[in-house]
């Protein structure tokens, strides 16, 4: 029987990931929001579905996918945006907006309790303070962004989530009508003679007032859309122009004034609006059926990548992929204590499981982005974890211990926790910035450092499990503590050897960039950190500078290192690396830096010595 739980343990967790990759599909006799949301839009240069503009939005607003209303029930994404898109009004009372400052809440005359005890609210709260949000977030924004107060921050963040929020309200219907349909062909059928009314007007002669107001009524409604929409989902009428080339609602309607008829995608937008609006699924669910089919014949080869991208993000394999990690390290932890070779090798399999799936995550943002696996801070997240998951299967299968499966685990579910929070400022798929498009440099500088951090922060994990084990547990004896000696060791020559190269390689690409080798740059000062202290530790053990426990302390170390170079240049906001600068995770970084250092202090310091539970059971002397 125990023969099997390995076979279970894998079978398991292919059903769970299987499970993951079934479609979603709209309840019947319900408006099919999921093929609403793959319709496709032009968004920050890049064509993308409604689902991932509706996502991405959530994230940054609330900081998850979803809208939990008041009775408990969810509404998915493409639920949230057609809501939103579509004029209905229920949309202003979701509650998705995040303040988290009490100074803000007062200031909104707000409290926890009105966001249900979430410190989410809707739009509609929201409505009576919009001036003086905006006029507080005016005497913020001169000062600069280091200088600003967290109080500060916030009414700006609040400020500019509300924007994005009307942005997107305004992108494809007039705002403030009730029948845009109706609007819509009154407007084209009394175009001509409103159009004369506001001619006769301009010259002072007698004119239909009220066809003049209308019509300029409208136009200042098509112009606010033009001006503010935030999404692009009109396509040209040509399938070989560029993406560029896709145009906004309210300029399509602005151009009835020369053409004389409403483009028919702004007519369908309407329709759909009338549809949604009134509670008809079956009109609805036929516009965005045509809608899609006219797309399809006309874009089909800009599509495939669209639809792959509806549904990678309904998939959510990075979030499968948490789960797995989570479980590869419960059952390498369990292996310690029983059945070390059944569990160990179910932990070895999740582990390979959740590598799997990581891997075709990251291919499928590749090929989605036509660029090598590092392109932005999210990006690299997923790939530090994905080569520290990767260098942990080598080990384990070298070494059958359960060590490498736990610190696979660990860094998996911390890497991509990692990136779960840097995806909170918005689409991760963003276009590249000037400076870094370069696949050559991508494919090689970027992605040969980032695999000498992700093997820099295994050593250090390794380590950490080293300096755990000792203190806690008993199950440290000699042979375990010299495997994981010899696996920091191993793993310290690996990220050495591709944190120099990587660093070399990016002083080529700034003397090609920037016309200088190298600048002290605190990113670039980050990456020559990194170097010299992996060849400080490979001096250390070669010279038998020190014994096994500081060796692994030093190790550690690493790990603020690494931080420091990967993370906390960016919180500088100096430097010519300024694509990569961010005002998130300072606390973050600081704990993390704390917990290490106190396991540095468990391990090197005299005192702490007689904490270590291992030595009295093997007898062994385990300290430097």
């Amino acid at each position: 029987m125990k023969k099997l739980v390995s076979l279970l343990v894998l079978v398991l967790g292919l059903l769970y990931v299987g499970s993951t990759l079934i479609p979603p599909r709209s309840p019947a006799g319900t408006p099919d929001t999921v093929a609403f949301g793959s319709l496709p839009v032009l968004v920050g240069g890049r064509i993308k579905p409604l689902d991932t503009v509706a996502r991405a939005t959530l994230l940054q607003l609330q900081g998850r996918q979803t809208v939990r209303l008041a009775d408990g029930t969810k509404l998915t994404p493409s639920d949230w945006i057609a809501a939103v898109l579509l004029g209905d009004r229920q949309a202003h009372a979701y509650q998705v907006f995040e303040i988290l400052h009490p100074d803000v809440l007062a200031l909104l005359k707000l409290s926890e309790a009105d966001g249900g005890g979430k410190k989410r609210f809707s739009y509609a709260q929201l409505t009576p303070g919009l001036a003086e949000i905006e006029r507080q977030a005016r005497l913020a924004e001169p000062i600069e962004a280091q200088r600003r107060t967290p109080f500060q921050r916030e009414i700006i963040r609040l400020r500019d989530n509300i924007g994005l929020f009307v942005r997107i309200e305004c992108s494809l219907i007039p705002p403030d009508i009730a029948q845009p349909l109706d609007e819509l062909t009154t407007f084209q059928k009394n175009l001509v003679p409103a159009v004369a009314a506001v001619r006769l007007r301009q010259q002072g002669k007698p004119h239909d007032e009220e066809a003049a107001r209308r019509v300029m009524d409208i136009a200042s409604r098509f112009d606010f859309m033009a001006q503010n929409a935030y999404l692009m989902p009109v396509p040209p009428d040509d399938a070989e122009r560029e993406d560029i080339a896709w145009r906004k609602t309210g300029a399509v309607l602005l151009e009835t004034f020369q053409s004389g008829e409403i483009e028919a995608h702004a007519l369908s937008y309407a329709g759909l609006a009338y549809a949604w609006r009134n509670q008809k699924a079956d009109e609805f669910n036929t516009i965005v059926k045509l809608l899609r089919a006219e797309l399809e014949k006309r874009f089909a080869a800009q599509l495939v990548k669209v639809h792959t991208e509806t549904r990678f993000k309904a998939a959510e394999p990075f979030y499968a992929g948490m789960v797995i990690f989570v479980a590869t390290l419960l059952l390498a932890v369990f292996s310690w204590l029983k059945w070390p070779g059944e569990l160990g090798r179910s932990a070895f399999y999740l582990l390979a499981l959740g590598w799997v799936l990581m891997t075709a995550g990251i291919a499928t943002r590749m090929w989605l982005e036509g660029r090598p696996p590092v392109t932005n801070l999210y990006s690299s997240a997923l790939f530090v974890a994905w080569g520290a998951v990767g260098l942990c299967l080598v080990l384990e299968k070298l070494q059958t211990r359960g060590l490498a499966s736990a610190a696979g685990g660990i860094i998996g579910f911390a890497g991509l926790i990692i990136a779960h929070h840097l995806s909170l400022g918005g689409d991760t798929l963003e276009m590249m910035r000037a400076v870094l498009d370069s696949n050559f440099w991508l494919a090689t500088h970027v992605v040969i450092i980032t695999i000498g951090y992700s093997a820099t922060y295994l050593a250090g994990f390794l380590a950490a499990l080293y300096i755990l084990r000792g203190v806690f547990t008993r199950s440290l004896d000699h042979d375990t503590a010299v495997a994981l000696e010899r696996m920091v060791y191993g793993i310290l020559c690996f990220a050495t050897l591709f944190s120099l190269v990587g660093t070399i390689l990016g002083g080529i690409w700034a003397d090609q960039s920037w016309g200088r080798f190298w600048g002290w740059d605190p990113k670039e000062n980050g990456a020559l950190i990194i170097v010299i202290w992996n060849a400080v530790l490979l001096h250390v053990r070669w010279g038998k500078l020190a014994g096994p426990r500081p060796f692994m302390a030093l190790a550690v170390f690493g790990n603020i290192v690494t931080s420091w170079s990967w993370f906390g240049t960016n919180l500088l906001g100096v430097g010519l690396h300024s694509y990569g600068f961010t005002d998130r995770g300072f606390y973050a970084l600081i704990i993390f830096a704390a917990v290490n250092l106190v396991l540095i202090a468990l391990a090197a310091l005299p005192f702490t010595q007689r904490l270590w539970r291992s030595e009295v059971v093997t007898g062994t002397i385990l300290k430097g």
